[in-house]
């Protein structure tokens, strides 16, 4: 089994929930004292905040698994399992942000976790790809 994951946007998903977090903490400590929230502008930044982490949480844990049977995809939070016998071709257009599977019935899934940012490594896992569909 091979598992692409993308690297470029979990480094930055995951940088970016540090500084979220550290900027979020620097500012409440250099609000001056007079300056109070009620419980809900708390709860309400809370939530902004666990929000924005949960977005990019699902950038990062994006993955492609390929096994004898087909292909598991993990774009965000949504789950695709999908057999190589229903797949026609994959594409990935000179500078597109990542590949997309081409099913039979022409449907289209984005296969996120390989990122065209991510150069030699995105195209390796491309051509793997076009390779075992066949």
């Amino acid at each position: 089994m091979t598992t692409y994951r993308p690297v470029g946007a979990r480094i930055v998903a995951y940088g970016a929930s540090v500084a979220l977090g550290v900027v979020a903490v620097v500012v409440g400590m250099a609000l001056p004292p007079e300056i109070t929230f009620t419980v809900a502008e708390l709860i309400t930044l809370a939530l902004t905040f666990l929000a924005f982490l949960a977005i990019l949480h699902g950038i990062a844990r994006s993955y492609v698994r390929v096994d004898d049977d087909g292909l598991e995809i993990l774009n965000g939070y949504r789950r695709h399992r999908i057999p190589w016998a229903v797949m026609r071709g994959i594409s990935m257009n000179r500078g597109a942000p990542w590949p997309t599977l081409v099913l039979h019935d022409d449907d289209r899934v984005m296969l996120f976790a390989i990122q065209g940012s991510d150069g030699k490594a995105a195209n390796d896992a491309v051509n793997d790809l076009v390779r075992r569909i066949g």
